[in-house]
């Protein structure tokens, strides 16, 4: 790992806005050009294609990104107990790497809707963000970040949807959304 940052912080990206995984990406993008080592554990994401793991590849080792979900929508309404299962495991496998200080920048994509519908307990990624190491910078992505998740970090992006082409029916588009 190349030198550590002086101080890690925690960022959150929520809202209802487009962007927010756009925006931790963006941030990997520069810290790997700085030689930074960055892992993106993604909740909620199978293994679909999607472009920025096609990126990832060809960025590693310096970074790495890791579905752990399962294909298709996870019905928030009522999760499916598989759902809740792979959302553990998947903030299992961010202690492990943090306990490990394993990389500079861990991305966690969307688990701030994997606590806002209970798929994990708040308490549990409230604990993930104490054990942090110093100079490890922690990014959440997701809607309905908690409260108390945003009381602890360092930095909140709110993405605002002002228009957007989903309304007049446009799907989503390759190398935009996927």
């Amino acid at each position: 790992m190349t030198e550590n940052l002086t101080k890690g912080m925690i960022q959150v990206y929520t809202g209802n806005g487009k962007g927010k995984t756009t925006a931790a990406l963006g941030l990997a993008l520069r810290a790997v050009g700085h030689g930074r080592k960055v892992i993106v554990i993604q909740f909620l994401k199978g293994k679909e294609l999607s472009g920025e793991r096609v990126s990832a590849k060809l960025l590693a080792p310096l970074m790495t990104i890791i579905p752990m979900g399962r294909h298709g929508f996870v019905n928030l309404v009522d999760p499916d107990p598989e759902d809740k299962e792979l959302a553990r495991k998947a903030l299992g496998y961010a202690k492990e790497l943090i306990k490990k200080n394993a990389c500079d920048i861990l991305i966690l994509d969307e688990v701030n809707v994997a606590v806002a519908y209970n798929l994990i307990p708040v308490q549990d990624l409230l604990e993930v963000l104490d054990s942090k190491p110093e100079p490890m910078e922690l990014i959440l992505t997701g809607r309905n970040a908690l409260p108390k998740i945003l009381e602890k970090a360092d930095l909140v992006t709110e993405m605002k949807n002002l228009k957007h082409y989903y309304d007049k029916g446009v799907p989503d588009r390759i190398s935009s959304e996927r």
